[in-house]
């Protein structure tokens, strides 16, 4: 009796086996979208303050490479373009004479008009005061626009040190080493002290918030899946036991490739299979390259 009970037992527990491992649609491990941040400028790595598993907010100023070689090109810059500039004319003090007499010469001209009217003042003296006045004001009007035309070519002279300043100024920004996302920290690639160099990479990061999961389906659920579609997630939780999550297929793949060796899917004869992205949203327990099932 006691022999039979065992068989029955076993027969039951490779039931619920079998019945377990047929309830899924398909299996996958669980990826995330990755991004390796590297150095923006060459030099020391003065500042890098972050660890393996740091959680990141987008913007954060994680640390520096020396600049002090660009700060001192630029303080450079900046001095040259102050001695370019210098060299401009003091226009309103330079006209403030000729703008006087131009005053004097009209006041002048008025005079003589009003005794030429009264017959005190003769034509010629008339046309000598317009004469006059007419030439302070061409003298005037010659004199601005030399004085315009010699700025605008100081200015000229000193636009090409502006620009080379703020290509400074732009270098001198990329020597922050800036978090752009929110995330997670993956991998640290270099420490203080170090030499960084343009594209040397620093550090990986990926947000964990939504993790994807990669799983693979056969030609016969190709046509069942739909982008959008929600699906059933399974996690282990225990040995007998699975934690459940909310899915959305957010990518299909359109070529069949050869069944990896690391999946099983639910017709283990297909040769061929179709790879599909399911965005799963993590509570903080889901793992990059943990295994997980679907169902559709």
């Amino acid at each position: 009796m006691k022999n039979t009970i065992l068989i029955i037992s076993a027969i039951l527990v490779l039931a619920a086996c079998k019945g377990k491992k047929n309830n899924f649609d398909a299996s996958g491990t669980f990826e995330a979208v990755e991004t390796i941040v590297s150095a923006e400028a060459s030099g020391t790595l003065n500042a890098f303050a972050i660890e393996e598993g740091d959680v990141l907010k987008e913007g954060q100023v994680l640390g520096y490479i020396d600049s002090l070689q660009l700060y001192l090109r630029k303080q450079q810059l900046v001095a040259q373009a102050e001695a370019v500039l210098s060299r401009k004319p003091d226009v309103a003090a330079q006209m403030a004479s000729l703008q006087e007499q131009v005053k004097q010469m009209e006041r002048e001209q008025k005079r003589i008009e009003n005794l030429f009217a009264k017959d005190a003042a003769t034509q010629k003296q008339l046309d000598d005061a317009n004469s006059q006045t007419a030439i302070v004001k061409k003298q005037l009007t010659a004199l601005q626009s030399s004085l315009g035309i010699t700025s605008q070519g100081i200015n000229k002279e000193a636009q090409p040190l502006f620009v080379q300043i703020q290509q400074l100024e732009d270098q001198l920004q990329k020597c922050q080493i800036i978090n752009p996302i929110n995330g997670t920290v993956l991998g640290k690639y270099a420490e203080v002290n170090e030499m960084a160099s343009p594209g040397k990479p620093l550090y990986k990061i990926a947000n964990m918030d939504g993790l994807i999961l990669r799983a693979y389906i056969t030609g016969d659920q190709f046509a069942a899946c739909k982008l959008g579609q929600k699906v059933k997630v399974f996690v282990d939780e225990s040995k007998d036991t699975y934690r459940e999550y909310e899915g959305v297929i957010e990518w299909i793949s359109n070529k069949a490739e050869f069944t990896p060796k690391t999946i099983q899917t639910k017709d283990e004869r297909a040769n061929l299979v179709y790879a599909i992205k399911v965005k799963v949203k993590n509570d903080g327990l889901l793992k990059l390259g943990m295994y997980g099932e679907l169902t559709f």
